[in-house]
Order: structure tokens, then sequence, then C-alpha cells
């Protein structure tokens, strides 16, 4: 795959950009986001896209909590192959997507016009919802992951596509969430630290597509993090203690937080993308030369700086070239780790 390699530094417009938002409280935004979700959701799926069957807010843990959602979109005209003979079409491999919105926020209809692109590429597209954080915490996003895949696992052949062809994706806090969830499949520890039962555990996928996406906690504690530590404590609530206890228990929950402390030798073939205009760039970079080190098979697709279309979560926004580029390139990178033997 052809890769936008750029350098590892930050530009200083976008250092002092970020400063003005250091330490972004948990309230701070959520009240952001709340203003711009509506605007966000009509904006990014204007022209919808054509050709695709969409089955919507189906109640995949069964308990009918209204986050408990998500939306399945197939290219139109395929004919579930459950009955197989002559005229039964393949399989197509699924894509499982889930929305960023930093945990706390977000909503699946943002991303919708993304999901509906890649169906149309001749993939079934799974876009989920999960309980948010503030009520909720990891292990309930980990949770939601799983009764999802599962769901999946089940019921996608009734929609034309392959349980046995899984990808998963995210953006933002959403690629965070499919990143953990991985990692879950090939570590004892993380599960049982998570409290996922056996029936949780993450079954083996093909791949894992990750849009500039929180993979290292650690930034929580850099000189000048884009998000205040809170949202560590929203998302692990168990550091007390006086201050020095407090600051190395909130460590150790990042830890446990991050998926680049937990790459094991089975982790799937991951596609990145991020650019230097992202707030978690760096943190990108390093995954991806984690995942290098450990023999994981990785592509990327990494803008520079003077790509002023590459900001936060760019690739939901069709309209950018390099948006383009990456559905492209996903296309590819989904049909290529799924059709490899298991």
């Amino acid at each position: 795959m052809q890769e936008h390699e750029a350098a590892a530094t930050v530009p200083r417009l976008h250092l002092a950009a970020r400063s003005l938002f250091r330490g972004t409280p948990v309230w701070a935004f959520r009240a952001g986001m709340f203003l711009i979700q509506r605007s966000e959701v009509k904006r990014m799926n204007e022209e919808p896209v054509d050709g695709v069957l969409h089955t919507d807010d189906i109640d995949y843990a069964g308990d009918g909590h209204p986050a408990h959602r998500l939306d399945v979109i197939a290219p139109a005209g395929i004919a579930p192959s459950t009955a197989g003979g002559a005229d039964a079409r393949p399989l197509l491999p699924v894509y499982i997507y889930f929305h960023g919105g930093g945990w706390t926020s977000g909503d699946k209809s943002t991303v919708t016009k993304y999901c509906a692109h890649q169906a149309a590429t001749g993939m079934v597209v799974v876009n989920v919802n999960y309980r948010r954080a503030g009520r909720f915490q990891m292990d309930h996003q980990l949770q939601d992951a799983g009764a999802a895949v599962g769901w999946v696992r089940e019921n996608i052949r009734a929609h034309g596509g392959d349980p046995d062809k899984l990808v998963l994706g995210g953006d933002s806090a959403g690629g965070h969430i499919a990143a953990l969830f991985t990692a879950t499949s090939d570590s004892p520890e993380l599960r049982t630290h998570f409290g996922m039962s056996a029936g949780h555990a993450a079954p083996a996928v093909q791949g894992l597509v990750l849009h500039c996406s929180a993979v290292d906690f650690s930034m929580f504690f850099a000189r000048a993090p884009i998000l205040g530590r809170g949202f560590v404590r929203l998302l692990h609530p168990r550091s007390t203690g006086a201050a020095p206890a407090r600051r190395a228990s909130l460590r150790k929950a990042a830890a446990y937080l991050s998926p680049i402390e937990w790459i094991g030798p089975r982790h799937p073939a991951v596609f990145v993308t991020t650019s230097a205009r992202d707030y978690f760039y760096e943190s990108n970079l390093h995954f991806v030369e984690r995942l290098r080190a450990a023999l994981v098979p990785v592509e990327t697709i990494i803008y520079g700086s003077a790509n002023a279309n590459t900001r936060h979560t760019w690739q939901q926004n069709y309209r950018f070239p390099e948006s383009q580029n990456v559905w492209q390139h996903l296309t590819s990178f989904v049909n290529s780790v799924t059709s490899q033997p298991a």
C-alpha cells in the first residue's frame, strides 16, 4: 500500500493551537460535542450513497437499551446465502465500525455515509452504537463491543455477510474501543482486568482499521495533552488516595486502557490513518512503531502538516481527496486481509 509518511515532528502552529485546548476537561468536551452533533450528522451525510440496503437500529444485545443499536448496510441486490446451492452468492467480508466522540458523545448516524460508501464497494458494514462514558466505563464499552460482534457472528449471514471474515474499525474513541477489544483476544490479563466473561472475549478477526485513534493513553501525561486526565478517571474510575498515589494509580489505569501496551504475537493486520494535524498524531506514530517491532503487518496513510484537510477524523468527510484516498485503500485492505487463509 502507498504510504504518505509525514515527518515525526509536529508543526509549531498545530502545537500552538493545541495549547489553547490543553487538558480539556470532560464537561467542556461534552458541551462542544453537544453543540456540533446535529450539524455534523447533516454535513457528513449529504448526497447519500445509492446502491445499498440499510437495516437500521437493530437491538444487538436484546435488552432494549437505547445505546444497544446497530445498523447493517449491505450492497443492494445481494442474496443471503443461507440455503446454499448453485445460485447462492458468496458471502461478503464484514466491516464492523465504532464511531468516535471522546467516549462520552457521538452517534452512529454521523458515519452513515462513510459506512454506506464502504458497503457499496462490496462488503457488509455494521455501524455500532455503544453505552457512553459518564454513566458507563470501559468495562461496559468492551462488553458492548463483544455483544455487537457476537450478534454479527450469529446473524450476519442473513444480510449476506461472512461471519468468519471480520474486520473491526473506528475513529478516535471508537478506534480505541475497537483496538482494545481486539487486544483482549490475546490477553487473559486484560480480559480479567475488565471483568470480561468468556462470551465477551474478542474472537479472532482478520484486520483492524484505525482513523486518528486514541491508542496510547500516556498522551494524557504529556506536557501539553489535548484532553484532561479526567477522561482516564471517567473510563477507569479506580484511582484513589493522596496525590502521589493517585497519580501512580492513574498511570497504571492508563496502561490498561492503552492498546499500544497489549500488542500480542497473534495481533491481526492493522491499517492506520492519521496526520500531523491530528491531536493523536504522535500516539499513532508510536503505535505503528510498536506494531512493526512486533512484526504485525501494518499499512498506513500518514499525511504531513501541508495537507490542510486532514484535521482530526477528517476521514469521515467525503469532500476531501485525502478522505477518498483513505476509502479506496480501506477497501483494498479489507479485501486483502479477509481473502487470506485463516
